[in-house]
């Protein structure tokens, strides 16, 4: 298993291994959206694929249950930046604005950044064209709202 230069996070965080985690996460999501089926049963039918020997597991399931969990508060925190129901939002959008979402509110740990940076990459790679822009600009209002601290100019 190769890492690229940079791959290592200081305090021992795998960040190519989180990002697949969160690749997966988004496709899992958008499966539980789309399939009405427990969270519980798409973690497990996720979990059997091989590709996830290289991800965060814990990771993993960590974004997915606490997207199941605070799911009501999620879509709440979303509704006054985007411009329609929540529910009526691309399914690949709406499962990488969720995500990004649990993340700025629930992982403190992970700098917005790194959240903003991943929730556009994931939406490049399955999203439609301009989804990654609008994906953006949803979770840069909300990192306004629940990272104001951290976005301050230092």
């Amino acid at each position: 298993m190769s890492h690229h230069p940079g791959g290592h996070h200081p305090s021992g965080i795998d960040m190519a291994a989180r990002s697949r985690a969160r690749r997966r996460a988004l496709q899992a999501l958008y499966a539980w959206q789309m399939s009405g089926s427990s969270m519980n049963a798409v973690i497990e039918q996720f979990r059997h694929e091989q590709d996830m020997e290289v991800a965060d597991l814990d990771y993993f399931e960590d974004l997915l249950l606490g997207v199941d969990k605070h799911l009501a508060e999620l879509d709440a925190l979303l509704q006054p930046h985007v411009d329609r129901e929540v529910a009526q939002i691309d399914p690949i959008e709406r499962a990488a604005l969720r995500l990004g979402a649990y993340e700025l509110k629930f992982r403190p740990d992970v700098p917005y950044r790194v959240i903003l940076n991943e929730a556009i990459e994931v939406t490049k790679r399955f999203g439609a064209d301009h989804g990654h822009s609008y994906v953006n600009g949803v979770l840069d209002k909300l990192a306004g709202e629940l990272r104001a601290v951290e976005k301050q100019p230092r």
